[in-house]
């Protein structure tokens, strides 16, 4: 995989790979989250040209190693003060069952991650909700109205630790 992106950012004149182009902690602060950044603050942080940073950035986005971009919102202050974790068993383990969950889970707004997970649970689920009434009303409402589900566990968040942060890129160095 880094042969292959070293080769798309690549110049076409010099050849430079990935590692002098772009480095790691680079690359780490615009997949993790420093999306304000201005196209000449990051071209002058690794010594680029304004017009050649902006193509290689461009090429990490048409790659698809930077999937997007957001904005962190705050869960408490827009009235989300109740983070659940929910180990959810389902009937008949098939590629079609779990899809049929997955495309049902991720038409819940209140689900902000869904991981098929091994272990004693199928999927772990976390969904983002207002308070102990809103989560009762999601989980009965929408996600134990879906078929295939047969067994639900939730743990609650106390507090949050850590809820993002950049992707540990170590390994490309």
């Amino acid at each position: 995989m880094i042969a292959d992106v070293a080769r798309l950012l690549s110049s076409h004149s010099g050849g430079a790979c990935i590692a002098t182009l772009i480095t790691v902690n680079t690359l780490a602060a615009i997949v993790g989250g420093a999306v304000r950044i201005a196209n000449i603050d990051l071209a002058d942080a690794i010594s680029l040209s304004p017009s050649a940073c902006l193509r290689r950035v461009k090429a990490l986005e048409a790659s698809g190693i930077i999937e997007g971009y957001r904005a962190e919102v705050s869960r408490v202050k827009a009235g989300l003060g109740l983070t659940a974790f929910i180990g959810l068993n389902v009937a008949g383990h098939s590629r079609e069952t779990s899809q049929q969950v997955e495309q049902a889970l991720t038409a819940i707004p209140a689900v902000v991650s869904c991981h098929v997970v091994s272990g004693a649970d199928d999927f772990m689920v976390e969904v983002a909700v207002r308070d102990l009434a809103d989560y009762e009303r999601v989980l009965l409402d929408q996600i134990l109205a879906i078929p295939a589900v047969t067994q639900a566990r939730t743990t609650f968040a106390i507090r949050t630790v850590l809820s993002r942060g950049p992707l540990p890129l170590t390994h490309w160095r």
